[in-house]
């Protein structure tokens, strides 16, 4: 019997390591065909270029753009996908919803990022949900709720301190966790748990992108800490009426109820919560790091935004309107400009869809690529056109009047190959998958850095310090984060009318 059992076991093994070869074969005989855009496998079998993509994947695509142009297929783990870089052609892509599908991707995210299978929900229905209460009057209603929540945990976390004394902090920490903080309280009906849930949040944040791309799987510690967090935060974000109590009308409410008609149970309900915690609360507060980390090391950026407030708190002295509603009653030009390049340089989205059926593509230029069945398309704005030299001149540097014209109003006119883009920066997406929450976020951005420096002596505790470098895993995960932090002292400014 041993003998048997032992020759059943080389049998099996056998069987797993001829398809196994059988797999390597398959993917080392895949060739580029008449009309396929440029393919590059890579020298791994399957793996292809799947290391030098979860490493730094803006490095690893702007290298395969030097080498095959704006269009290429490359082999990433198994799949075969083509990178469009052309701004000019993404409509051809981002319009196309018979060849081009975007659910399976996104259902296998949910799966490994959140432990979260939602297969009746229709993305069409959330997102109609999710314009009701993000847009029109429900986001005006947000917005000042935002702002209340933020400037009572600003003014609150300074209580206590004498009016003079200086504070340090990092400055990604410091901003991050005050907006995190407000749109928590704005957004969910947690009261007195917000600084708990800050704290596993980034905590399970710092791992999103090795769950994304099942890396984490390589280390048990990392695991069990992913799984640790995501468990404590959905007990966490767990209202008492999902097991039946009630509670008032929100937004999340709403979203369970939602969930509730289309028959997901209240276990998946919970973690359907931490996607849409994620989701509304990952991109706001990295945001405000960057652009206020851009003032701080740009003297004359931060004069000109400065200047610009000034002259909006001149025209309401007592300064007893919210801030929103100086900012939405206002042009801000210059405020606006820094926003536009800070996002820029910053936001990394990727748009990914699955071929489901053979395409040709149309390019621009007039050429035609055939898209076979079974292969992703990636749009990756970040490179084109956001960072492609092209269409914005040095396009490393931060300039924060790039998107200003002489006469103060917006730029918006660039071109690529001579043709007039359409999509000339594209920090929250495209088409269908345009972020719904994009104003919200923005009023969230520009009343949070209005707030500290109207409120806020702000500088650096070194003053040549330069900001950290990117977190490069963070590609294609909205907005960057830093490698790093860049230490800032604070305190209340004597009078809300220094500048």
């Amino acid at each position: 019997p041993t003998l048997r059992l032992y020759g059943n076991m080389l049998w099996t093994i056998f069987l797993l390591l001829s398809g196994l070869l059988l797999l390597v074969v398959l993917f080392s005989t895949r060739v580029r065909q008449k009309n396929e855009p440029p393919l590059d496998k890579g020298v791994l079998p399957w793996l292809g270029h799947a290391l030098e993509f979860g490493k730094d994947a803006a490095k690893f695509l702007a290298r395969m753009k030097d080498k095959h142009g704006d269009i290429f297929t490359v082999c990433v783990a198994g799949h075969y996908v083509t990178v469009l870089l052309d701004p000019n052609s993404y409509d051809a892509v981002l319009n196309d919803v018979t060849s081009l599908d975007f659910k399976h991707i996104r259902s296998q995210l949910l799966q490994r990022i959140f432990s979260l299978v939602l297969p009746s929900i229709k993305p069409e229905a959330e997102r109609k949900l999710m314009e009701r209460h993000f847009q029109g009057l429900s986001l005006s209603k947000l917005n000042n709720t935002m702002n209340t929540h933020l400037q009572w945990l600003l003014l609150s976390d300074q209580r206590g301190c004498d009016a003079t004394e200086w504070r340090e902090d990092g400055l990604f920490s410091f901003c991050y966790s005050l907006v995190f903080r407000a749109g928590y309280l704005t957004l969910f009906e947690g009261k007195d748990n917000a600084a708990t849930v800050y704290t596993e949040f980034r905590k399970f944040d710092d791992l999103l992108a090795k769950l994304a791309r099942r890396s984490i799987n390589r280390g048990k510690l990392c695991n069990r800490k992913s799984n640790s967090s995501r468990e404590q935060l959905w007990e966490l974000l767990s209202p008492s009426w999902l097991s039946g109590g009630s509670g008032p009308s929100s937004w999340q409410r709403n979203y369970c109820h939602l969930l509730q008609e289309e028959g997901v149970d209240a276990e998946m309900q919970k973690r359907a919560l931490l996607l849409q915690l994620w989701t509304t609360q990952c991109n706001a507060g990295p945001a405000a790091f960057w652009l206020l980390g851009f003032l701080l090391t740009h003297p004359e950026a931060m004069e000109a935004v400065k200047s610009e407030i000034r002259d909006l708190t001149l025209q309401d002295i007592s300064l007893q309107h919210a801030p929103i509603s100086l900012l939405e009653a206002h042009r801000t030009p210059v405020f606006d400009s820094v926003l536009s390049e800070t996002l820029r340089l910053t936001a990394a989205v990727m748009i990914n869809r699955e071929v489901v059926q053979g395409k040709i593509l149309h390019m621009a230029n007039g050429q035609e690529y055939h898209l076979r069945q079974g292969d992703r398309v990636c749009l990756f704005p970040f490179l084109s056109p956001q960072m492609d030299p092209e269409i914005h001149q040095d396009p490393q540097i931060f300039k924060y009047d790039r998107f200003l014209n002489e006469d103060m109003t917006v730029k918006d006119t660039f071109y690529k190959n001579e043709k007039r883009l359409k999509w000339y920066t594209m920090p929250w997406g495209a088409g269908k998958n345009m972020c719904v929450g994009k104003e919200f976020a923005v009023a969230t951005i520009k009343q949070f850095v209005f707030l500290v420096l109207t409120h806020l002596d702000l500088v650096m505790c070194d003053p040549e310090a330069k900001l950290p470098p990117v977190n490069p895993s963070r590609y294609g995960f909205g907005m960057l984060q830093p490698d790093g932090d860049m230490q800032i002292r604070y305190r209340l400014k004597r009078t809300q009318h220094e500048m």
